[in-house]
């Protein structure tokens, strides 16, 4: 009988020295080496690719229920009555979690979760600096419930990095917010306290390593905060979860994620703790135009794959007019629905890690964490992460990628740009922005990891 795995048995198997033959008389005189390619960070990337002999393994993520992935949404709006009904029509629509972004008041987050049932629904936080003040704020929403499930996602370094400053030193910032979450570990056993966020890092044009790598260097700095706050080490990185971002280059992305639980797995049991790394996703906001914004569904569509993919315990997915100003409903549904069919039609979450023996996903995963690596090990010797980001380190890196990157090509702006405008709606309103929160003692600076939209100037010169 002939065997079932292959399509004509009489076909011989073409090997790579027919592949190149093959190359070689398409490419004509140009040399093979012309189909080299690199990131942004240098990482070689090669043409083609044998299976993988030893594939990376990673411990299955923990899921709710039926679902892969946590399909998580955020509010940003000031105004918390606008919060709240944003925030219930996505748990309407096919949210399991949500966040809140820029209200710190007790009054507001009160306001902006009524109705919101806190051990059903899991709510996060994103309040920068004023993290300990929010976290408060939810905890009187949450009355000490023992079943709630909360995300108090404290990340003072993360609003360090990108503000490139801090009200008192940074250093304060950090134990202030770790002796507020140990306060509420234990009222909370289902609470994550910290979100260890490489975001900055990429927002601002760095590279996937260096994503990881300031991501891993928080986890690190936020353990260290937590122990010294009274929790155990294995309970420290237990509670500590890690922030990255997912733009449309989903082989990228996928590798990045992979490299990141690698790294976290590494750092986690050297020091005690479990190697299960906990991954929040969000969309990347660098990669989105505010010219033909429509095509920001495509890129949105591939990031959230990517993340689905990569292995993300949540995701959460941005508006395609989120260049543009703040979402409307159907901006929020489309965003909903993107990952509802991600998870429900198409089944990115039904195998447990699909780049597993893949030759280019094995062999790239392998580069991002030993880079992220040796970032990390700069960043230990400097004193820690925020030593790093005050002398540098981390803005002069973010400033080679950005240079080594050069001028993407962009579907709707620098490729098929738009004959005629296009527009979109977007919900009147401005944003919130938590209080900034002075602490005593000298502030802290360090090179901003200013936000960027790699469309921008085009967008502006057109």
């Amino acid at each position: 009988m002939a065997d079932p795995h292959v399509l004509d048995p009489g076909f011989p198997p073409a090997g790579e020295d027919a592949w190149r033959a093959l190359v070689a008389k398409t490419l004509g005189d140009k040399p093979f080496e012309s189909l080299q390619k690199s990131t942004a960070e240098g990482l070689p990337i090669a043409p083609l690719y044998a299976a993988s002999a030893a594939p990376a393994a990673f411990p299955a993520r923990p899921v709710a229920a039926d679902r892969p992935w946590d399909l998580r949404t955020l509010s940003a709006h000031a105004d918390p009555a606008r919060v709240n009904a944003e925030l219930l029509a996505d748990l309407e629509g096919g949210a399991a979690s949500v966040i809140v972004a820029g209200h710190a008041a007790p009054d507001a987050m009160a306001r902006a979760l009524q109705d919101v049932i806190v051990e059903l629904a899991p709510v996060g936080l994103d309040a920068g600096f004023a993290g300990p003040m929010a976290a408060d704020a939810l905890h009187a929403v949450a009355k000490s419930s023992p079943g709630a499930r909360l995300a108090f996602n404290l990340d003072p370094l993360g609003a360090f990095a990108e503000a490139g400053r801090s009200a008192g030193p940074v250093e304060s910032h950090v134990v202030s917010a770790a002796t507020v979450a140990a306060r509420h570990a234990q009222t909370y056993p289902h609470a994550q306290l910290f979100l260890a966020s490489g975001r900055a890092a990429h927002e601002a044009g760095g590279g996937e390593a260096l994503e990881v790598a300031v991501a891993a260097a928080a986890a690190i700095a936020y353990a260290r905060a937590l122990v010294r706050a009274g929790l155990a080490v294995d309970e420290a990185f237990s509670r500590i979860t890690l922030g990255l971002s997912a733009d449309a280059d989903y082989f990228l992305v996928i590798a990045k994620l992979r490299a990141a639980r690698a790294v976290f797995a590494r750092i986690a049991t050297a020091s005690g703790g479990r190697a299960q790394a906990r991954l929040e996703v969000r969309s990347s906001r660098r990669m989105l135009t505010a010219q033909d914004p429509w095509t920001n569904m495509i890129r949105l569509t591939a990031a959230g794959f990517a993340a689905a993919v990569g292995g993300a315990d949540a995701v959460v997915l941005g508006a395609f007019t989120d260049a543009l100003g703040l979402p409307t409903a159907f901006a929020r549904r489309q965003s909903r629905n993107t990952q509802l069919v991600l998870m429900e039609e198409a089944g990115a979450g039904r195998v447990a890690d699909p780049g597993a023996g893949a030759g280019y996903l094995e062999s790239l995963t392998d580069q991002v964490a030993r880079a992220a690596w040796a970032h990390l090990q700069a960043f230990e010797a400097a004193g820690g992460l925020a030593a790093a980001l005050e002398k540098g380190l981390v803005a002069a890196e973010v400033a080679k990628a950005v240079a080594a990157r050069g001028e993407p090509r962009i579907l709707g702006v620098t490729a098929f740009p738009p004959t005629e405008a296009s527009t979109v709606e977007v919900e009147p309103g401005a944003r919130a922005q938590a209080p900034d929160v002075r602490l005593p003692g000298p502030d802290g600076a360090c090179p901003p990891l200013t936000p960027v939209r790699l469309s921008e100037k085009h967008e502006v010169a057109a």
